[in-house]
């Protein structure tokens, strides 16, 4: 897509850096929130934003689907799909901090490019497994491959709105700006959040469909195109200008000029960790519900179940756009966090379907708006230069911890039923808790 194409708006014609428009900001933020999106970042932002982190939604599914189709081997395309995963938790990082030194838009390029080769190459490398090859070491390399460079668009997305919501305004009505700014903002992370669900709930439900009415490999071919086409259109959109970039310089010895800080302080580890017990509650509690399906219908149906909560979680995402702003972010991080908790304990009454959808359906609610705050928290405290690097960091806490979850809570359902295998889920909610009571100090004493 030709970056000429896409459709200006005044905030972003003459300044990538836009500011909200003076004292009215507030009134007219509180009359569509949402509606100051599309003013701030252009109305192609938000579809684009939206359908260009698909395929990464569809990576991992799509692999074991694909490989355990063609290798006939649950074994092969768990360790396919798992080798994707561990690409992707340590790739975003690497693709964040490549971000944060060379500007968006090359990174995004580079990323999309290969990342199609990849997963051709992975397509490819399945089909041309032999029945006795058990774990071909050409197909688990172009799995990692694929997972590794997955572009990033859901977290740099974050970086561009705090780029373009972060005013250090000079006037008179500083103040009103300010609280707009954070309104904004609110809203920016608000929808993200539910980008993210829907997007992860949509991605497997698009391959269950494609790979079972047409063709296993489908879906991936699919997942290629989207990345060779929408990534780059991302990548060029000109919100990108609004993003500095930050170049390691040395600092000089007069003090004119400041090094972009090389380490990222040890206080970014607590929403790092919080978005691993996150992914670690998401993967628990998909693998406990498949085998609480199974005990009187069948374990596919733990998907259906699952995306319950996830569209319970996306409007209560929604939602934090609107929470009163004289709430703070350790006390919203720890609001959820112990709802999440209590609510947790509800997953071990149900014993039907039904039962579990209500509970599933209650249980949503604090897990969005713990997502949104996480985020925000982990853009406050990162480091000047080091925003792509944060935010990325805590995307791949979300991968390393659903695969943790998933692994623990299968082997405690494998041993104990699904009743041991919601443990995990509620002991990772005690975690956030715990993490978000650490975060109240952090952010009492880091300076505005």
């Amino acid at each position: 897509m030709n970056p000429s194409t896409l459709p200006t708006t005044p905030s972003l014609q003459d300044n990538p850096r836009p500011e909200v428009a003076g004292p009215d900001a507030p009134r007219q933020s509180a009359k569509g929130r949402f509606a100051r999106l599309p003013q701030l970042a252009g109305r192609s932002f938000v579809p684009l934003g939206l359908f260009a982190r698909l395929p990464l939604a569809m990576l991992t599914v799509g692999t074991l689907t694909l490989v355990t189709s063609v290798s006939g081997s649950y074994a092969v395309g768990g360790t396919a799909a798992g080798a994707v995963g561990i690409g992707s938790a340590i790739g975003a990082p690497v693709l964040g901090a490549l971000a944060d030194r060379r500007g968006q838009r090359p990174v995004l390029l580079i990323a999309a490019a290969f990342n199609a080769f990849a997963v051709l190459v992975l397509i490819a490398a399945a089909y041309a497994m032999t029945p006795a090859g058990a774990f071909p070491a050409a197909l688990l390399a172009a799995a990692f491959a694929s997972g590794a460079s997955c572009p990033q668009v859901g977290p740099l997305a974050r970086v561009r709105w705090m780029a373009l919501t972060s005013q250090s305004p000079q006037s008179s009505a500083a103040a009103t700006n300010k609280a707009a700014n954070k309104q904004d903002l609110d809203t920016a992370l608000s929808y993200e959040s539910t980008a993210d669900e829907l997007t992860f709930v949509l991605g497997p439900a698009l391959v269950g469909i494609l790979a079972s009415l047409v063709a296993p490999w489908l879906p991936l071919a699919l997942a290629a195109a989207l990345t060779i086409t929408l990534v780059p259109a991302f990548a060029v959109h000109r919100t990108h200008q609004a993003v500095p970039i930050h170049r390691r310089v040395p600092a000089r010895q007069d003090g004119g000029a400041k090094a972009i800080p090389a380490r990222i302080p040890l206080a970014v580890a607590l929403p790092v960790l919080a978005m691993v017990c996150m992914g670690t509650f998401f993967g628990a509690t998909q693998t406990a519900l498949s085998s609480f399906s199974a005990g009187f219908a069948t374990s596919e149906i733990a998907g259906l179940l699952y995306a319950v909560m996830g569209v319970s979680s996306a409007v209560a995402a929604l939602s934090v756009a609107y929470w009163p702003q004289r709430l703070t972010l350790s006390a919203r991080w720890l609001l959820g966090a112990v709802l999440m908790a209590a609510l947790a304990f509800l997953l071990f009454v149900p014993t039907t379907a039904t039962g579990m959808v209500l509970v599933l359906l209650v249980l949503g609610i604090p897990v969005g708006p713990v997502m949104v705050t996480v985020f925000a928290i982990g853009g406050h405290i990162a480091p000047a230069g080091r925003l792509g690097t944060v935010m990325t960091a805590l995307a791949s806490g979300i991968v390393a911890g659903t695969a943790a979850g998933a692994a623990v809570a299968g082997q405690l359902a494998q041993a104990h039923g699904y009743s041991g295998a919601f443990l995990v889920p509620v002991a990772a909610a005690a975690a956030l808790v715990l993490l978000g009571a650490a975060s109240a100090v952090v952010l009492r004493r880091k300076p505005a």
